[in-house]
């Protein structure tokens, strides 16, 4: 116990250790932004519409849902991240749970809770993050599956028919190429985000490492 107060009053006495806070809600406030303005630029120019009359199967829609929902998440997650960093002055949250874990003798423990409570939901969030890419791999999947099938029930052909049989064709392969770019764009984006939230932890963890090592040394001037 005695280790540990010695270590919060260190901390306490040089608030400015560290790597310097990182604005990361104001970056995804920035990212937000651009978002917003390019659906609102995106829908005055009919795209949306376009994507989801062509998709007949709605994966583009549930891709579309899923990038949202989690980029909402990742605002909410970069409020966390910068909340746990404003507490290591005051030894509070995530590192005061590791300072006391060190204080207790157990380092190793000590980092995994430190390593789960910093990059756990992340890797969840990632799972998600190739969600997106698989499903634009089965709209593409299910979209040349339609062309084939539409091709394979051709027998005679007939002139005369010949726009409503490109029509159906093309369905299929807008189906695959939508569903496929779509899927593509949702996973850089979030892809974007995730390893900004991943590079913000990696910093906090080493942070947070650093004042365990001042605990154990002592203060030093």
């Amino acid at each position: 116990m005695q280790q540990l107060q010695a270590w919060l009053d260190h901390r306490r006495a040089r608030p400015g250790a560290g790597a310097p806070d990182e604005p990361l809600w104001l970056e995804w406030l920035a990212l937000a932004g651009l978002l917003a303005f390019a659906t609102w630029l995106l829908g005055g120019r009919g795209v949306w519409a376009l994507l989801l009359h062509a998709d007949p199967t709605g994966i583009t829609m549930v891709i579309i849902v899923v990038f949202a929902a989690s980029t909402l998440w990742c605002g909410a997650r970069t409020r966390v991240l910068q909340r746990q960093r404003a507490a290591l002055s005051l030894g509070s949250g995530w590192a005061g749970d590791y300072g006391r874990a060190l204080a207790a003798g157990d380092s190793a423990t000590a980092l995994d809770l430190l390593l789960e409570s910093t990059h756990g939901p992340h890797v969840t969030a990632w799972w998600v993050n190739g969600i997106q890419l698989k499903l634009g791999l089965l709209g593409k999947v299910i979209g040349f599956s339609i062309l084939a099938l539409n091709i394979g029930s051709i027998q005679n052909f007939d002139p005369a028919q010949s726009q409503e049989l490109l029509k159906s064709l093309t369905t299929g392969l807008g189906v695959a190429l939508l569903t496929t770019m779509v899927g593509l764009v949702g996973n850089i984006l979030l892809g974007l985000q995730l390893t900004r939230l991943d590079r913000y932890a990696d910093a906090l963890v080493a942070d947070v490492q650093r004042l365990g090592l001042g605990q154990r040394t002592g203060p030093r001037p």
